[in-house]
């Protein structure tokens, strides 16, 4: 501060003590810089989330081709899987996330837990599902369908859960 008693103005800076202070209004700005900067972070990320989201619907829309080699790799990494959650004592596992646009409804019918919702499945889940019913139903499991994830309260992600030893 000066000697003349003179009010100093935002662009100075004071010294209390062999400190440099900037004004409150030189911090205030320098806050709304830091918090502008973190919200430019938070829209990347989700700009990137939501690309990544995007390219998986993509992927997850076209089915597989399921050739005898393909089905084994999926049997021997599925089996492994089971018996990791059995001897957890689990009686379920998600075999399957996938975005809801991957449902011809968009997850409606999975939301309202109606007996018709493997009819609403596109691409893999799809597939998934056919896997289920031709290769494992005989043998006891069960599959259920539950959205996961609810973005803004509105359904999101849809999981697909084998199930086994339920009484």
């Amino acid at each position: 501060m000066s000697d003349s008693g003179a009010t100093p103005t935002g662009d100075e800076h004071h010294r209390l003590g062999d400190e440099s202070f900037m004004s409150a209004a030189d911090l205030r700005g320098y806050m709304d810089k830091v918090a502008m900067a973190k919200m430019n972070e938070a829209v990347e990320a989700m700009d990137r989330a939501r690309h990544a989201k995007d390219e998986l619907a993509k992927t997850l829309s076209q089915p597989l081709d399921l050739t005898p080699k393909k089905l084994e790799e999926i049997t021997e990494s599925l089996l492994i899987k089971l018996r990791a959650a059995a001897e957890r004592g689990e009686t379920e596992i998600m075999v399957m996330r996938f975005p809801n646009t991957l449902c011809s409804d968009h997850g409606r019918a999975v939301n309202n837990a109606e007996t018709s919702w493997p009819d609403t499945l596109t691409g893999r889940p799809r597939q998934a599902y056919e896997l289920w019913r031709d290769r494992l139903r005989g043998s006891g499991y069960g599959l259920s369908a539950l959205i996961v994830e609810w973005p803004n309260g509105m359904p999101g992600d849809v999981g697909m859960f084998l199930t086994w030893g339920k009484k």
